[in-house]
């Protein structure tokens, strides 16, 4: 291999077989022949994330997003990585939500993007809000399983 396509390509296959590590080395390889392609940062975040290197991947989502400001899941994953963390006691919640307004200003249809505002709203304690999302996520898609689910336990617990 000597083309950083070829790196990346078989990084990504590696990332499909739960190979994180050698995704890695082989993504770092591409990013050494071409370190301005935001789909090598992508990925390698998607790896590190994967490992629970969260650190690492955030870093990478952020490098891939100032290369091109257009990589929705960038955001969305970013978001995932503060609202879903452990190791983090005081989470950013505000920052998930501004990182989840953007990936929804690019794509309002994105649903995983919509539950899981519904989901930061609830973490902050913005009941109404949440269940806003939940019903822009339940036009899109009727039969969402976690959104109703969650929709439920908001009016049954918190929405008395």
């Amino acid at each position: 291999m000597s083309d950083y396509k070829d790196y990346l390509d078989n990084g990504i296959y590696d990332i499909q077989d739960g190979k994180f590590q050698d995704a890695i080395e082989k993504i770092n390889k591409s990013i050494e022949l071409k370190n301005d392609f935001e789909i090598s940062y992508f990925y390698r975040a998607v790896a590190n994330q994967a490992l629970k290197n969260f650190d690492e991947a955030m870093l990478d989502y952020t490098k891939s997003i100032n290369i091109n400001p257009k990589m929705t899941d960038a955001y969305y994953n970013m978001a995932e990585i503060i609202l879903t963390r452990k190791d983090t006691i005081h989470p950013n919640l505000p920052k998930a939500v501004e990182y989840l307004e953007i990936a929804l200003e690019q794509d309002p249809k994105f649903i995983d993007a919509l539950f899981a505002m519904a989901a930061a709203y609830k973490k902050l304690g913005d009941y109404h809000k949440a269940l806003e999302y939940l019903e822009k996520l339940l036009q899109i898609e009727p039969q969402a399983v976690n959104a109703r689910a969650l929709k439920k336990l908001i009016l049954n617990k918190y929405i008395l």
